[in-house]
């Protein structure tokens, strides 16, 4: 039996999200974005004028609900494949049997993938043949941002069509329709709170399955076929975040945590923050970035933004979680309401650039050491200046080759410390000139 039948025998042991899948356009909910009329993506399914495309999306969004109304609409041939269940034995007898269609029946094959980002790579070069020939038209479907998981040759042939997490709203119209339906729950007795809708619907995550999934438990255990907040609550339980450690979704979180910081926003700062923590995040890779942080984007506008860094990453060695979540708090409320500045930042990426750039230009010769006679007499540390020897601790010189004698890489801000810094660079410089003019 295909996977997007069902038969009357089983519908009893199907899950609810399952029985309640959309077989037409018109039944799906949401994602209007793709399918609303005029979109393209509906355009081309009812047309049945498919080229290969990758279905891109958070789980329960309708990925294979979609590859379910393609299989109903098309006349082409459609053949489902899990990447999870399914081998590349089976993709090479999938793709001979779609030649041979195609050679002496004249039928175009539809291969819709599920969880393409399963196979690897180099395991998904067996599918590029095929779609090159016009022999398989692929359909991928992938919770996974495409473009790191699939082949960058099969990425090029294919389009891809972004699909979003369900409104609240539209999770709402999900649970309303389920309840009566006669593939649904049945029931069009139940009774369920205003409350507890609410709480399905924004609780979810906007994964349709997991909303419908809590709406069956709820609806098995409810009282006088009456759900309420509380039952509601007791079926949904707590939810796992959406956070992939090895994926997209780990890179958008501490994405949001760092801007937060940057933007002085201590309040977005703690809720991503908490966001990793929940998720079971390591909390030495969320140090290790805030390390990084106090000195790309703090660097000297405050000089005690690293040390406390470094002695958050101390504390979290020393007291481990739960308690060090404290620490971590702590360190990043200071990072997030410190003065910024990326000078130190910045300049050392000048400086890469131009030692890039100007190669290996020679070291003046009065900065070099000349630990021999034959040094010595070749004028190694001539003319050097020894800064203690000078009133205020230092008298003008130059440090950089004579060629980019000019450069200047470090450049404080009128924040913090810094402030001060530039104002002591002002008082060297003026001491130049009044040296100069003597």
């Amino acid at each position: 039996m295909d996977l997007f039948e069902q038969t009357a025998q089983d519908r009893t042991n199907t899950p609810l999200a399952e029985r309640m899948r959309p077989q037409s356009l018109d039944d799906i909910v949401g994602q209007q974005h793709l399918l609303g009329q005029g979109k393209l993506l509906r355009q081309l399914i009812e047309s049945d004028q498919l080229t290969s495309i990758i279905f891109w999306g958070p789980p329960g969004t309708g990925k294979t609900t979609l590859g379910r109304v393609i299989a109903n609409c098309t006349k082409s041939r459609f053949v489902f494949f899990s990447a999870v269940l399914g081998s590349i034995k089976e993709v090479r007898e999938i793709v001979a049997e779609a030649k041979q269609q195609r050679a002496y029946h004249a039928h175009k094959t539809l291969l819709f993938v599920d969880e393409i980002h399963r196979f690897n790579k180099a395991q998904q070069d067996a599918f590029l043949p095929s779609v090159e020939k016009g022999e398989i038209t692929l359909i991928g479907a992938t919770t996974e941002n495409p473009s790191f998981e699939v082949n960058s040759a099969l990425l090029s042939r294919s389009r891809v069509f972004v699909l979003e997490s369900l409104a609240p709203e539209d999770l709402k119209t999900l649970l309303i329709r389920a309840i009566p339906a006669q593939q649904g729950l049945n029931n069009p007795e139940l009774q369920i709170e205003d409350a507890a809708l609410n709480f399905f619907a924004e609780q979810s995550g906007g994964d349709a399955r997991s909303a419908l999934g809590a709406l069956e438990v709820a609806a098995s255990t409810a009282q006088q076929n009456h759900i309420t907040l509380h039952t509601a609550q007791e079926a949904l339980q707590k939810k796992a975040l959406l956070y992939d450690k090895g994926g997209e979704e780990h890179y958008n979180v501490i994405s949001a945590f760092i801007k937060s910081m940057r933007g002085s926003d201590p309040d977005g700062a703690l809720y991503w923050l908490a966001r990793m923590l929940e998720s079971g995040e390591d909390p030495l890779f969320i140090v290790r970035r805030m390390v990084i942080f106090a000195s790309e984007d703090i660097g000297n506008s405050d000089p005690r933004a690293l040390q406390i860094s470094l002695a958050v990453q101390q504390a979290v060695h020393f007291v481990g979680l739960p308690e060090a979540r404290i620490n971590l708090a702590q360190g990043v409320t200071y990072l997030a309401t410190a003065p910024k500045s990326n000078a130190s930042y910045a300049g050392i990426n000048e400086a890469i650039a131009e030692v890039r750039s100007s190669g290996p230009l020679a070291v003046p010769k009065h900065i070099r050491n000349a630990p021999t006679k034959l040094m010595k007499q070749l004028g190694y540390g001539e003319g050097y200046k020894y800064a203690h020897n000078y009133q205020e601790g230092f008298t003008e010189q130059t440090y950089l080759p004579d060629e980019i004698a000019t450069k200047k890489f470090y450049r404080p801000t009128q924040r913090g410390y810094e402030k001060m810094i530039q104002e002591r660079m002002n008082q060297q410089k003026n001491c130049n000139v009044k040296n100069n003019d003597k």
